[in-house]
């Protein structure tokens, strides 16, 4: 009964964030001398395009789209991290840890909505 309302409120919260940007695309943000954090950014803004267009095909469910943004969030919370570390900057090997991270999940993203 408890994971069928998770179930039911990570729907409704993909539900709303599908129809809130239904026609918009995730923009990064672009900051001037800094194309490590730029780099990211591209990448994260990708992705969350990708999970809206999965969702808006009925290619990603409710689930793995929560579990995507959710791993994309916390990317997200570790670049923050990092930079807060080095002066707003990443080091060559915290962006090589963050890609990592952004290609293990942007293949599980491909994976769902491909199969293969």
């Amino acid at each position: 009964m408890k994971n069928t309302h998770y179930s039911m409120m990570a729907f409704a919260l993909v539900a709303a964030l599908a129809s809130a940007t239904a026609s918009a695309q995730v923009a990064p943000i672009y900051i001037p001398g800094h194309g490590r954090i730029n780099q990211v950014n591209q990448r994260l803004a990708n992705q969350q395009n990708r999970i809206e267009a999965g969702i808006a095909d009925g290619q990603i469910n409710a689930q793995q789209a929560f579990r995507d943004e959710r791993q994309d969030a916390n990317i997200a919370a570790r670049e923050m991290r990092d930079e807060a570390e080095h002066g707003g900057h990443l080091t060559a090997q915290e962006q090589q840890h963050l890609n990592r991270s952004l290609n293990d999940d942007s293949d599980r993203i491909h994976y769902q909505r491909n199969g293969f």
